[in-house]
């Protein structure tokens, strides 16, 4: 992991409470049991665990998803266990959440290895992708803000890490690499719609960072053979995005703000718009990505998004109009508008052309749509 040891240490704590909860004291007493060990991070654990338990299972396909303790993460995993799918997790809890996959540790044993590592460790990445036909890559550290903070961090995960990965994948003939990009790589550029082959100059550290995952997949693909595709995400919501911490997204923290009856802040006036995407139609990119037999769709950047715009303001309605069907008070808390948050791109708006040509993609979900299935869930879970 990117942190000392020690901090390593509430998370133990969080994971032995939920293992209680769920009574599997036999994780309890391997995890207890490996943690005497200082050296050892303590989700490891988890994995020595799991090498116990688990037998060996052969199915057609096998996926890695970096990065799948996290929000997009496991809801990549869970999908495809559900259709059959073997999948290795690789994470290192820096910011994924053992909660996210703890169930597919339980309901698929067989089927679901978690490893515990770091893509910035090498060796942890040619672990991960021993015996497996396709990555997904969503391991990174997201966030503008966190980036403005520590480049250096951001840096390290995001470029060095995905080198890791592509590496990797490359040595052991991964069948194709899909990963996680950005929108924030369209930068200063002031098109509307955004189209892939048109961006701007980045405006933040981790803008640069999702960009130049682009520029190797790119060069790796025309020097090595490799198919890579890579996902431009645009505002990436649904559940078990996280809504606490400090780096928090602003649907789930917004949601989490008026659960408490507390006045959300909007940067600026609410006019900057965003085209909001729910984790399903991320889902279906992804699986078309991966399963798509066009030769012409692979080693692309495609949009990932519904292709709609919504305004902060508008956002802020619609959460209100939803979330006060469970608590009416809702509807009266106050707004409170604070400055324009640095980095911050005024619009933005995907066209999804490209990916409808090439990759026969749909999305199932508008804005609304999936705002609605969100909430529900985040009435039930926080």
């Amino acid at each position: 992991g990117d942190q000392p040891h020690a901090n390593y240490l509430g998370c133990h704590n969080k994971f032995l409470t939920f293992a209680h909860k769920h009574d599997e004291p036999l994780y309890v007493q391997r995890l207890s049991k490996h943690y005497q060990n200082k050296s050892l991070h303590p989700y490891q654990a988890i994995g020595l665990q799991l090498q116990h338990k688990t037998t060996i299972h052969m199915s057609l396909t096998k996926v890695l998803v970096t990065g799948g303790a996290g929000f997009i993460g496991s809801n990549l995993c869970e999908y495809l266990l559900a259709h059959d799918y073997d999948v290795i997790c690789l994470d290192n809890f820096s910011t994924g959440k053992p909660e996210n996959i703890f169930p597919f540790l339980q309901r698929y044993p067989n089927k679901f290895k978690l490893i515990v590592g770091d893509i910035r460790n090498l060796n942890d990445c040619k672990k991960a992708v021993e015996n497996v036909d396709y990555v997904m890559h969503e391991g990174a550290l997201g966030s503008v803000p966190r980036s403005i903070k520590d480049p250096i961090t951001t840096n390290e995960t995001n470029i060095s890490g995905f080198l890791n990965m592509l590496t990797a994948a490359r040595d052991a003939n991964v069948k194709r690499f899909i990963y996680a990009a950005s929108s924030s790589t369209y930068g200063d550029s002031q098109s509307l719609p955004k189209v892939e082959d048109v961006i701007g100059k980045p405006l933040s550290p981790y803008a640069i960072t999702k960009y130049v995952n682009e520029l190797y997949a790119d060069v790796f693909a025309k020097t090595y053979g490799m198919e890579c595709i890579g996902l431009r995400y645009f505002n990436v919501f649904g559940r078990r995005q996280d809504p606490f911490g400090a780096y928090a997204a602003v649907i789930p923290l917004f949601v989490k703000k008026f659960m408490a009856h507390e006045s959300p802040v909007i940067n600026g006036d609410g006019e900057y718009s965003r085209d909001f995407t729910y984790i399903d139609n991320v889902i279906q990119m992804n699986m078309l990505a991966m399963t798509t037999t066009n030769p012409n769709a692979t080693n692309q950047v495609y949009n990932t998004a519904f292709g709609e715009r919504t305004t902060l303001n508008q956002l802020v309605g619609y959460l209100k109009e939803f979330l006060s069907e469970f608590d009416p008070e809702i509807a009266n808390v106050k707004i409170i508008h604070g400055p324009n948050r640095l980095g911050d791109i005024p619009h933005s708006l995907a066209c999804i052309d490209k990916a409808k040509s090439l990759l026969g993609y749909n999305p199932q979900y508008s804005m609304r749509d999936g705002l609605k299935e969100a909430v529900k869930w985040y009435w039930k879970n926080i």
